[in-house]
């Protein structure tokens, strides 16, 4: 509906996002459906292309790019995003499942904007209220709960909750009609789906593409939009799909790029919406206990036959059972234990898992993404910056040795930090500049202590000794005045990799036996 599509297109979507995405898909509790990231895209597109049946043109186009994507391996794209970012993304839909759920729980009619005007629409939700709205959702989270925390309820794995929800929903709500209670819930907080009666009815509901219309520009740019938008959720809900993977099995994203686009290549042509993994559709198959991707290829079964056989009874569903099924879902994807967790972690963890939620929350699902990447590279740049030695003049004493250890790999990224240290190296000082563990160092580097050595450090009075430069390096070590190391030293080395001595004893043996 917000899409402005046709609603049973989206039924369409869901189908086939189970049967074929399903089937295909490599994930074990992944669900893949109409994603609620492609509304605005999906809007507006329709109203530029004119037609909806050009639109599902775009649809399929972005279904063979998204194919294509799948052979080029572009999959791979998601092992470099952090778990606190995927965390966060997982937790901003959680809070947003949660506050838009609001008036719904509580049968208002207020509309729920995004960003900041989630909160106006909420604080408006209160003022209109219907009192069978807010039973149900009570009657409906009671269940919920209930399943969790009594130990004999837990045990029935075979019901799930959240049916047995909706069968006391309808239930409620059709005892408060039949005695015209004033508490009784009317058609527009009821579940709308069509009832066609004849198979024409049933054939008028399915729209067809318009493929004359391909040689559109407008239809090429539509399409590689959605590709790129729901290849990349996709992937950001797949990673989060195996992460709340009981079992903690991986999925192959390059394969699951190809089953997306195939998915969308067939519901374009069925006259459906875009799809993607879904997390809220995830976490539900995951709460309800699934183990194989079977769960979804049933889901996608099932929604098939109700929509062809019992429309009428699904349209008894209360609108507030569904939404207490969904607070439910946004509590536990955004619950107070995961900020703890982040928050004992400290900063580097915390600061980019609380960026992504506000950005998913307050802008839109990929650039919280995007923002939560940004900070979590500024934090590794910083933390690699600070990994070489950092001299503190407070209780240095003439005659100690000042040491300098390189970390394994000293990128271009050490540099300001190996520059800060040798610039408050005090004059006339012992330094040890100590490369034996390192296994590669930049140029930059390289060429910088290089001009400590020969020009600063001579105009300082400090006196600089290398150790543990490779032949690579074209820095000459200054372990007896020649370019090689003697018996007696290598034996003190050895004694060093076995822990026999500390570092300090050694590069001190090491000057005492330069002075010999």
């Amino acid at each position: 509906m917000a899409s402005g599509a046709p609603l049973f297109s989206g039924i369409i979507t869901g189908i086939v996002g189970g049967i074929v995405v399903g089937l295909l898909s490599q994930s074990h509790i992944s669900v893949s459906g109409p994603a609620a990231g492609l509304t605005a895209i999906v809007l507006v597109a329709i109203q530029d292309l004119g037609a909806f049946e050009i639109f599902l043109v775009a649809v399929v186009l972005a279904g063979l790019m998204q194919l294509a994507l799948g052979f080029l391996r572009a999959g791979s794209i998601s092992n470099y995003i952090p778990s606190n970012v995927i965390t966060g993304m997982l937790a901003g839909i959680g809070v947003i499942i949660f506050l838009k759920q609001i008036p719904v729980a509580l049968g208002s009619n207020a509309e729920i904007g995004s960003g900041f005007a989630i909160f106006t629409g909420i604080a408006a939700s209160f003022t209109d209220v219907q009192f069978g709205v807010i039973v149900v959702t009570v009657v409906s989270l009671g269940i919920l709960i209930a399943w969790e925390k009594v130990p004999a309820l837990n045990r029935l794995k075979l019901v799930p909750p959240a049916l047995v929800a909706v069968v006391f929903g309808v239930l409620v709500n059709e005892f408060f009609m039949m005695t015209g209670s004033a508490l009784a819930i009317g058609e527009n907080y009821l579940v709308s789906l069509p009832v066609p009666s004849t198979p024409e009815e049933f054939k008028g509901l399915i729209t067809l593409p318009k493929f004359s219309a391909i040689g559109n520009p407008e239809v090429w740019i539509v399409a590689a939009t959605i590709a790129v938008v729901a290849s990349i959720e996709t992937l950001l809900c797949i990673e989060a799909a195996d992460r709340m993977d009981p079992m903690k099995r991986v999925t192959n994203t390059n394969v699951e790029l190809k089953a997306q686009g195939v998915g969308n290549i067939i519901s374009g042509i069925l006259g459906g919406l875009p799809m993607t993994s879904v997390v809220v559709r995830t976490t539900a198959n995951v709460n309800s206990g699934a183990k194989s991707k079977m769960s979804a290829v049933v889901h996608g079964i099932f929604l098939l036959l109700s929509v062809l056989t019992i429309p009428f009874i699904l349209n008894k569903i209360p609108l507030a059972t569904l939404a207490a099924i969904l607070l439910l879902i946004g509590f536990k994807l955004a619950k107070p234990a995961t900020f703890k967790y982040f928050w004992q972690q400290g900063k580097y963890q915390f600061v980019p898992f609380i960026v992504t939620l506000s950005g998913v929350v307050f802008l839109d699902l990929l650039k919280g993404v995007a923002l939560g990447l940004v900070v979590s590279v500024f934090f590794v740049l910083r933390g690699n910056s600070r990994r070489v030695y950092y001299f503190n003049k407070k209780g240095y004493q003439n005659g100690d040795v000042i040491h300098v250890d390189l970390a394994q790999e000293v990128s271009f990224l050490n540099k300001a930090a190996i520059k800060q240290t040798l610039n408050h190296i005090p004059e006339d000082a012992n330094v040890v500049i100590d490369a034996s563990d390192t296994v590669y160092v930049a140029h930059d580097v390289l060429e910088l202590i290089r001009e400590f050595k020969n020009i600063q450090a001579k105009e300082r009075n400090i006196t600089v000794k290398l150790v543990g430069f490779k032949d690579a390096y074209n820095l000459e070590n200054d372990l007896d005045g020649s370019n090689h190391v003697s018996l007696e030293h290598k034996e003190v080395l050895n004694y060093r990799k076995e822990g026999k001595t500390s570092h300090k004893e050694v590069i001190t043996e090491l000057l005492n036996g330069n002075q010999n």
